[in-house]
């Protein structure tokens, strides 16, 4: 007997480790019995409320669908695993915030926000983790690379889309750091006063 869509689907999102689109769970099956987009996406609702009030939960992603553990439960879960999962400096999570923010934008837009000369480790280390890239170059001498940021961000961060992220005014935890960024926030809270007044 051949077992249901959903439980096929359920099954190869907790194996895949990974998030699946539509069109890659569509493909575990023959070619000749491939269940169509909505019974997919069927699928996948019916899955969503049988983990509601649970642990888990069925998240759509920029890359597609995972199951994943609830945010409020992840404190307990962490305790899994002896090593805590590495930090990251002032500098990176601010040079990650501005591209994500201000993308596309080159190296130097990005200093000339922060301030301060940005290390070659920093943009290193984004890269190496698959959140950002070089999304095309300025057309000024030199041809400057631009830098965004990719799908593997948004999954890292539980987005579907960069439309998603809180406003930048709505950031409140960086007006706790004496933080290089505070221009950019200061330019924001700026334009908002003056939309208010005006």
């Amino acid at each position: 007997m051949q077992p249901q869509v959903k439980h096929i689907i359920e099954a190869a999102l907790l194996a895949a480790g990974e998030p699946l689109p539509i069109e890659r769970l569509r493909r575990l099956f023959p070619h000749d019995r491939q269940p169509e987009v909505a019974a997919v996406c069927d699928a996948l609702a019916e899955l969503a409320k049988d983990f509601e009030g649970r642990g888990i939960e069925l998240k759509e992603v920029a890359s597609g669908y995972r199951i994943q553990v609830r945010a409020q439960l992840a404190p307990w879960v962490a305790q899994l695993w002896v090593t805590k999962p590495g930090r990251y400096s002032r500098a990176l999570l601010e040079t990650l915030a501005i591209i994500a923010y201000r993308q596309p934008i080159t190296r130097g837009e990005i200093e000339e926000i922060r301030g301060v000369a940005l290390s070659s480790s920093i943009m290193r280390a984004l890269q190496e983790r698959g959140w950002i890239r070089v999304a095309g170059h300025r057309e000024l001498p030199g041809r400057p690379a631009l830098f965004g940021t990719t799908r593997a961000f948004l999954d890292y961060f539980n987005l579907k889309s960069l439309n998603e992220m809180p406003a930048l005014t709505e950031i409140r935890f960086w007006s706790d750091y004496d933080a290089e960024l505070d221009p950019c926030l200061a330019a924001a809270e700026g334009s908002n006063t003056a939309q208010a007044a005006g």
